[in-house]
């Protein structure tokens, strides 16, 4: 009998057993964690103010790499919204604001300074370094958030990890074990991962009914 069981579960992994499993659909679960799981990233960075030594393309790079908390249920992909903007509205992005200085000494911008226009949308950590300010000098930046897959970028990726093994090579039982970066919880990645296999499942099935229906059948003399 198909079953899915918790085995581990961390704040940031989470590993399960899958039994009666075609090995492909184990996989797929490992790949769609990977590369197909929507989550927030910066995707567009507006400088205002850069004294720093560190040209803006370098900010907005490391800016982007920074893991956004997620919520799924109240966004969705820009391509898919019904704003049709390029600007987006409060369904597809969300706005991020920087505003810092050095005053006496050197300090390092971190990235619990950025503020978010949405209450849940807000840096995984607190402490990952953005740039380090000499006195006087300054960093202000406007950065937009937007959904994205693993496959459109490594910054859309939600997991550091996803490995699946096989105890015994002689039955349909695998270990997948999913490290998540803080985006999502594992919990939410399985979920997903498991929700969006099953549309493709869905999806690729209806397919194949249309086909049929379209296949001409031979005459018979």
């Amino acid at each position: 009998m198909t079953s899915l069981d918790i085995v581990e579960q961390t704040y940031n992994k989470i590993v399960v057993e899958l039994k009666d499993v075609p090995r492909q659909y184990a996989n797929a679960l490992r790949r769609i964690a990977l590369s197909e799981l929507p989550i927030m990233a910066i995707d567009d960075v507006v400088v205002l103010d850069n004294s720093s030594v560190v040209h803006d393309e370098a900010i907005a790079h490391r800016l982007g790499l920074i893991p956004l908390r997620t919520e799924l249920e109240k966004f969705v992909m820009a391509h898919e919204c019904d704003c049709k903007s390029a600007l987006g509205c409060s369904k597809c992005r969300v706005l991020l604001y920087l505003d810092s200085a050095a005053q006496d000494q050197n300090r390092t911008v971190l990235s619990g300074e950025l503020n978010s226009e949405d209450d849940y949308v807000k840096p995984a950590s607190a402490d990952i370094p953005i740039v380090v300010l000499s006195p006087g000098q300054k960093l202000k930046i406007e950065a937009y958030a937007r959904l994205g897959i693993g496959k459109m970028h490594a910054k859309w990726q939600p997991v550091s990890a996803a490995i699946l093994k096989q105890p015994d090579v002689d039955k349909e039982e695998f270990i997948l074990e999913l490290e998540s970066i803080g985006m999502l919880t594992p919990k939410e990645i399985i979920d997903q991962s498991i929700k969006i296999l099953d549309e493709k499942i869905m999806m690729f099935g209806d397919k194949i009914k249309e086909l049929k229906t379209h296949v001409k059948q031979p005459s018979v003399k």
